[in-house]
């Protein structure tokens, strides 16, 4: 099978073109650039000029800015001026939608244009269309006549352009021939990019954006395959999930997204979309950025031969079920309590476990560890089906070996005579070769749940190789993913477990995570953040829906209403709703299409006004913004999916 990575064990950049934007250079081994998106009214001038000073101070090496129309893309002149006055030099980019006039404008202003091309010229209305072969074409020539003058400009003016295809907008046609599809994805921006080629213009960045990261990461993935087949070569990517929404989830989506292409090289420019000031984007970018500055002179990794997975499509690895892991059931979070010592029901709540000694019952969140892992016995009745994985030589002075599991060596587990009927757990270092006597025996073990973790630097990948070896010799024993940090920051723990995990449950693998934080003092994340955060990347990789999930664009010049503002007041009233999927749009252009797969829409339309959606079906039109949250809510209640809490 042809891959998207020259390897999938060794860190290597993929080759790709260098792109010239302004005096900044992107691809060809350059360096990755972080880059964030004005949110103010581009009609403002010195607004946005301010924001964009304190976007470019934080970091950014690009700033985009929205040009929804004639008279945006023209104020994109004196906003070019003012900032060069004050000495910044740093590159601009035009965002456009819908109007190719705007872009030929900006064209000449700016050194990049953005534009998407599925809706650059078709138009959605969410029609099914049928085409004849002929008919097909002449659509394509439809889109050359309408694409060639701004690649003219862009020519002339030594213009850059981003080819940025975003999963909710593609056109009705390409919806029509592959669906709501990565390849539907691919096919939209390569139309576009065999014109270019015919022209003779090179000048190009990419990218796949999607809200829901498993669609987003095969879609990049089949267009580096798709450029490799087509072209022999491959332009720059930008990397981005859409609408990852804010605080924790948005960046934990935006890692897992970002980061699983960033560990097999792929990616020449990331943005983190954010609902919230772009000046905070630019931190999360670097913190993901930065792990691969030294990442190619990681300890070598036995390389894959033939890889026997699809990674262009998900398909959870096929695992036996140990008591309550693996198999068909969800996976499962394992909570680290290995550093704290004489636990008592308290020390559960962060793990989403609520004593009532009052009542003597327990309040079992949704969010809720399945198992704790600690270095002792504990001296109370467990809540629920909460279980203990405890070291071996403690589990064997434990009465009630069914809430009590034993964690194992490898070495250990061949040598005991003493072992669990129900679970047990071993624990491995991917670094050295599972031993063949352990594969053997695990072909007639059912009660084998192995821990995999990496100390390679390039730790994904190397766990990633082990699953391939699980998979050769036909082993379904179900995995239990380990990953151990030692970051700084909450946001750099945050990124290192989205990226190491996320990426591996993206690819179908594991059915459980056990976050363990190396970190002492001030610097250790607390139970409560890691419980959060291994739950969220069970949501960001839709294996295991625990709460609400907001889609939510980052607020630009285009947004009809506080975005921040709107989103924290439909997230209190609604964050009890798990499962639903609420997308909050601040305009058209992020309206239907943008949303992809919500189940309700709350949509700007005007200023004040808001129009709701169910699906992607228009319900309520023009609500005055101060009535629709309760209107969104009176939506939810009569599609059944509304709950009341407590």
């Amino acid at each position: 099978m042809q891959l998207y990575s020259n390897s999938l064990t060794e860190y290597k950049r993929l080759a790709t073109l260098e792109v010239k934007v302004g005096d900044l250079l992107i691809g060809n081994n350059n360096p990755i650039r972080i880059q964030t998106m004005t949110t103010t009214d581009t009609m403002n001038t010195l607004g946005t000029v301010e924001q964009a000073i304190r976007c470019i101070e934080a970091g950014a090496e690009l700033v985009r800015i929205t040009a929804p129309s004639k008279k945006e893309a023209e104020n994109l002149l004196p906003i070019r001026n003012e900032l060069r006055k004050r000495g910044y030099t740093t590159p601009l980019v035009a965002d456009i939608h819908f109007t190719p006039n705007a872009a030929e404008i900006a064209a000449r202003i700016v050194e990049k244009v953005r534009i998407n091309p599925g809706n650059y010229v078709d138009k959605k209305k969410f029609e099914t269309l049928t085409y004849t072969d002929a008919e097909y074409e002449e659509e394509i020539d439809r889109i050359r006549k309408q694409f060639t003058p701004l690649v003219k400009i862009c020519q002339e003016h030594g213009t850059a352009m981003r080819i940025g295809t975003n999963h909710g907008s593609l056109s009705d046609r390409i919806m029509s021939r592959y669906g709501d599809t990565p390849m539907g994805m691919v096919e939209s921006a390569m139309e576009f990019l065999r014109i270019a080629e015919d022209l003779n213009y090179r000048n190009i960045v990419l990218s796949m954006k999607s809200s829901n990261p498993q669609v987003m990461v095969q879609a990049y993935r089949l267009l580096v395959h798709t450029m490799q087949d087509q072209l022999g070569h491959c332009y720059p990517l930008h990397l981005g999930v859409t609408e990852a929404g804010d605080g924790e989830d948005g960046r934990i989506k935006s890692a897992v997204g970002i980061g699983t292409l960033l560990e097999d090289g792929i990616g020449d420019t990331i943005r983190v979309s954010l609902t919230e000031d772009p000046e905070f984007e630019l931190p999360v970018c670097r913190d993901l950025v930065k792990r691969y500055t030294s990442r190619a002179d990681h300890t070598p990794i036995p390389a894959i031969e033939n890889v026997p997975y699809s990674p262009f499509e998900y398909k959870r690895r096929e695992s036996i079920a140990v008591n309550n892991i693996g198999g068909k059931q969800v996976p499962v979070v394992v909570a680290d309590c290995s550093s704290t010592s004489g636990i008592t029901p308290a020390h559960l709540l962060p793990v989403g476990y609520n004593y009532n000694a009052d009542t003597d019952k327990w309040n079992i969140a949704d969010a809720a560890a399945d198992y704790i892992f600690s270095r002792e016995l504990l001296s109370f009745a467990l809540p629920g089906t909460l279980k203990v994985i405890v070291p071996h030589d403690i589990w064997k002075d434990a009465e009630d070996k069914e809430k009590y599991m034993p964690l194992f060596t490898a070495e250990e587990y061949l040598l005991a005579t003493d072992k669990s009927a129900v679970i047990n757990f071993i624990d491995h270092n991917t670094g050295v070769t599972l031993p063949e006597a352990l594969l053997l025996q695990m072909a007639n073990d059912h009660t084998i749940v192995l821990c995999l973790h990496s100390s390679n630097e390039h730790a994904m990948p190397e766990v990633r190789r082990t699953f391939v070896t699980l998979l050769d010799r036909q082993i379904q024993q179900p995995v239990i993913l380990k990953c151990f940090a030692d970051a700084t920051s909450s946001d750099e723990h945050l990124i290192h477990y989205a990226t190491e995990t996320g990426a591996l449950l993206l690819d179908g693998f594991g059915d459980g995570t056990w976050l363990v934080s190396e970190a002492t003092g001030a610097q250790a994340p607390g139970h409560a953040l890691l419980n959060n955060i291994a739950f969220g990347i069970l949501q960001a990789t839709r294996t295991r829906i625990s709460k609400t999930e907001y889609i939510s664009c980052p607020s630009c010049g285009r947004t009809l209403f506080d975005l921040q503002e709107t989103t924290a007041k439909i997230r209190a009233v609604t964050n009890h709703l798990k499962g639903v999927k609420i997308a909050i749009m601040g305009c058209i252009v992020n309206g239907p299409g943008e949303m992809a797969d919500a189940d309700f829409g709350y949509v700007g339309s005007g200023v004040g006004k808001i129009t709701l959606y169910r699906g992607k079906e228009v319900v309520k039109r023009g609500l005055n913004s101060e009535v629709a949250v309760d209107e969104l809510i009176s939506l939810i209640k009569e599609n059944g999916m509304w709950v009341e809490t407590n």
